[in-house]
Formats: structure tokens, sequence, C-alpha cells
């Protein structure tokens, strides 16, 4: 596989490195029996034990996303062990501990342009797209808040003039950039230029291994081709390559030859997340799919062979409980802010209101305190609540207007 360097230096005795230092607290990353170990120092260590026992428990057991000479990045998801985008999730890691959330993650719609025309889209409603100043000023917020991934997103950000502008902006000692695109317009040129501005992870979603079926999805003939044709130029590129699906309670027999054709193109993770409902009627994910999608990822992530999985399913499961509202922060594409890009509510708009003071009122609400192992899109009583916003209403639809 292409996702391990062979120079990979993993002596037991090799020097152990400090990744983060502050007053009561220091981690260290070492070398441990041929495995990477995050050990914690001081009276604050007790505080991200949990944190770190689940990070070494991840490094120990499943196969890296990526092992370089001088890094290792357990999930294309994740910022590389180490570095000071690392060292920053520690830290907010740290904090979340002491009851400050902070949104590690921050996704942008940028554009509504896209050559698709998918069912499935969570495309925000209104008109226009934000300005590149406005952007630049929301990553700015995100980054100071302590977010350590931006994401840019829907419909696709190739058709987005600035696209290159805006990823070379992110600092990246603070921040990885990663970036969805169906593909249609990914070229050699493009792929290079996106390694050249310091893309982290570049994600394509492929919906069947059957090119007909993905192109009906897409609701555009070619689409298939176009996204493996995107992989292949990202990976050519030399760029961190993630090939995403929908896990369904429909294409769950599918989801074994999805992983095959991951392998066979190459990617460094084969990325699985859970499908959301729209509406109470709306087929929701059973315990029993659950399951399955869970015993794939053990054991894919337990063999050598083919690319690691990601499984939100473990992530915003076993691992860290859903993001939305407690380390996740989605901005529309008419600026509107939400706790995650599925859930349908508006609780401010970065043209009028600071990030930070969106971030506080999300804060507030109830179903954004405790940890919950399970999407809230997922439950019946809040889907009830969903469905109380007017047929008519654009979304994402302003939460005091509901409560």
């Amino acid at each position: 596989m292409g996702n391990v360097d062979e120079n990979t230096d993993t002596s037991p005795d090799k020097e152990e490195i400090t990744v983060l230092s502050i007053p009561g607290l220091t981690i260290d990353l070492k070398h441990q029996n041929g495995f990477l170990k995050l050990e914690a120092k001081g009276h604050l260590r007790g505080i991200c034990s949990p944190f770190l026992k689940k990070m070494n428990a991840t490094l120990e057991a499943e196969k890296p996303a990526l092992v370089e000479k001088d890094r290792v990045i357990a999930s294309t998801w994740l910022p590389p062990i180490p570095s000071n985008v690392f060292k920053r999730l520690l830290f907010a890691e740290t904090q979340i501990a002491l009851g400050k959330y902070v949104p590690e993650t921050v996704s942008f719609e940028i554009t509504r342009n896209c050559n698709c025309n998918c069912e499935h889209c969570i495309m925000s409603g209104g008109e226009g797209d934000l300005d590149t100043a406005t952007i630049k000023k929301a990553i700015d917020e995100a980054l100071d808040m302590g977010a350590v991934v931006i994401t840019f997103t829907e419909g696709d950000p190739l058709l987005r003039e600035d696209i290159f502008e805006l990823i070379e902006y992110v600092d990246k000692d603070k921040a990885i950039v990663n970036i969805y695109t169906p593909g249609t317009e990914m070229t050699p040129e493009v792929a290079q230029k996106l390694k050249d501005t310091g893309l982290h992870n570049l994600l394509v979603s492929i919906y069947s291994t059957v090119p007909e079926e993905h192109d009906s999805v897409r609701k555009l003939k070619g689409a298939f081709e176009k996204a493996t044709g995107a992989i292949k130029y990202g990976l050519d590129a030399g760029l961190l390559v993630t090939m995403c699906t929908h896990a369904s309670p429909k294409n769950m027999k599918k989801l074994e030859s999805m992983y095959q054709f991951a392998t066979e193109l190459g990617v460094h993770e084969f990325s699985l997340w859970e499908s959301v409902p729209k509406s109470p009627e709306d087929p929701i994910i059973t315990d029993e799919d659950r399951d399955h999608i869970m015993e794939m990822y053990h054991r894919i992530n337990a063999s050598k062979d083919g690319p690691r999985i990601f499984a939100n399913t473990y992530f915003e499961g076993e691992m860290l409980g859903c993001m939305a509202g407690q380390r996740w922060l989605h901005v529309c594409v008419e600026g509107s802010v939400k706790p995650c890009p599925y859930i349908p509510f508006s609780f401010g708009n970065i043209q009028t209101d600071s990030l930070r003071s969106i971030w506080s009122k999300i804060r507030k609400v109830s179903d954004f305190k405790g940890e919950r192992h399970s999407c809230l899109m997922q439950e019946k009583e809040y889907l009830k609540l969903v469905s109380r916003i007017p047929e008519e209403a654009s979304k994402p639809y302003d939460f005091k207007l509901i409560r």
C-alpha cells in the first residue's frame, strides 16, 4: 500500500517528543513497543486521561492512514502527530474536559455552484454566496476559538474562483484544511495547486461501484468517471485522499465492495458516514446496521492490508459522542450558522454576529449539553421538532422561532 513509508523510524528508543506543555500538564509522544503512545504528566493529567486513553487505543489497535518518517496521520480527519495543530487539538480537548467546549471543526459551505443535482444535498436556502473577506474573517474567528479542522464543502468548492486563496489563507500551524468535491472540476493542474496551497485532505464521495448508479445519485452522466479521476489526480499530486460514502439501511450489503474499490484506487482512508433523515418518515439506520459497520471498522483497521476505514459510527459514537454544537460548527453559504451540517436550525449569521457569540447561543441549548452517542437527527423526538418548520420556510430555520 502507498500509505506506509518504508523508511519509517519506529525504534523503541527514539526520544520522546513533548507535544503540549501548559502549567500543571505536559503531554509527551513516545514510542513504546513499536507503537506511538501519548503520556500525560502533572497534576492536571487526570483531566485529559479519557481522551488520551481513546487516542492511545486507536494508535495501538488500528492502522493509521499514513506513516512517514517524521509524522503519523492516525486518520485523514485528524492533524498529523506530532504537529502544532495536534498540540492545539490536545489543548482543546483539555479545555473541553474542564467544561469549556471548543468548536474543533468548522465547516464552510462556500458556493451554491455545482454540476451535480443530488437529492441528498444539504445546501442552505437563500441567495448568493459569502464574499471572500467575510469568509476570511470567520476563519480567523474560528481559529481564535480553537478550531483545528477547517473544511470547505457544498456545492463544489472547486467552482469558486478564490478557493485556492481561501485554502492558503488558513494558518497551517493552527488548522488542517479539508475539501469536499464531487470531482467534476478536477485536473492534474488543479490537484497540484491544491497541494501547493496546503490542502491536507481531498474528500471525494462515491455512491456505488457501478458507474450508472453513482451517476444516477449525482444526476450527472459521467460523474463516476470524474470522481475516480479526481481521486487519482489527488494521489498523483501527493495529497491525502479519502473516498467517502453514506451508510444507509439500503446499502449495508454494498459496503464491503465499496471498500474493495477504495483499496483498488489506493486512497488513504475509506470514510463511512451514517445517512441522516430529514423527516420522521425517512428511514433511520438501525442498531443492527451499526453493528455491521463496527464489525467492518474493527476488522479492517486491525489488518495491515488496504486503506484505513473511518466511521462516524465509532468516532461520534464510542469515541467522542455527537459533535454537533459541542465540537462542530457549520457555516452556511449565506452566512447562517448551524451546530453541524445536518441540523436545519440557524442560531445566527456571521454577516451580523460574531462566530463566538453564535457559539455561545448554541452552547446554552440543552440539546447540545452532555454526552450523546447518537445523532440528534436520528432521534424521533428531535425529528418531530424539525417537522414543525413550516413547509414554505427556507432552511436553515431560525431556532428561536421554534423554541
